[in-house]
């Protein structure tokens, strides 16, 4: 199986590379240092697998996996082994064959590398309960028509204020509909709900 390695640290490069270049159905064919790179490398090397850090400077790990994903019938599977296990659910959709942690033991990654070759998905222990409480918030996503009407009125630029007269409810209505937003989008803010909204495709332009 032909690999990729993926991590803007090379000391943890070199420490994957010695990991996995001495067993006898693992080559190493490449190391990338950002996401840039690890995308035009795959499409040179054509590896099998991508070890893919997540927390990179430029382009960062998420966004190397859709564009690494999107070239089609020759993409490589994508193993994601990242230090932290917040972006669990994230990974996953964007297409990653599997979510490993990089305090794994030597031989965890390696039948790790070799089950997300044989298509299997593969996730750390660690990350399987985060994924469960991922997975498990309530109405993730499912906005109320109102709270949609409000989240429609602050992508506009509305104020409490303003939304509370247009909708003709008052402000603490409103105040309580976006936090419901927030909530269910899994944010903190404004800004944020409305970002998370249109990339959710919940709003439109």
């Amino acid at each position: 199986m032909r690999l990729l390695l993926v991590d803007d640290h090379p000391i943890v490069r070199d420490g994957l590379r010695a990991a996995l270049d001495g067993e006898p159905d693992l080559e190493v064919v490449g190391e990338a240092s950002g996401g840039a790179e690890a995308v035009r490398l795959a499409g040179e090397l054509a590896p099998d697998l991508v070890l893919l850090d997540l927390r990179m400077p430029g382009m960062d790990g998420v966004t190397a996996l859709r564009e690494l994903r999107a070239l089609g019938p020759a993409a490589p599977r994508v193993l994601v082994l990242t230090t932290f296990d917040t972006d669990v659910l994230t990974a996953l959709e964007a297409g990653a064959a599997g979510y490993l942690l990089k305090d794994a033991p030597a031989h965890e990654l390696v039948r790790a590398v070799r089950a997300a070759g044989r298509g299997e998905t593969v996730l750390a222990p660690a990350v399987v309960g985060r994924l469960a409480e991922q997975v498990r918030k309530p109405a993730r996503g499912a906005l109320s028509r109102r709270e949609l009407e409000v989240l429609r009125l602050v992508a506009g630029g509305a104020t409490n204020r303003e939304a509370a007269a247009r909708l003709f409810i008052s402000q603490a209505s409103v105040k309580t509909h976006l936090l419901h937003v927030y909530a269910k989008l899994d944010v903190r803010d404004r800004a944020a709900a409305v970002a998370e909204a249109y990339r959710r495709g919940l709003l439109t332009d």
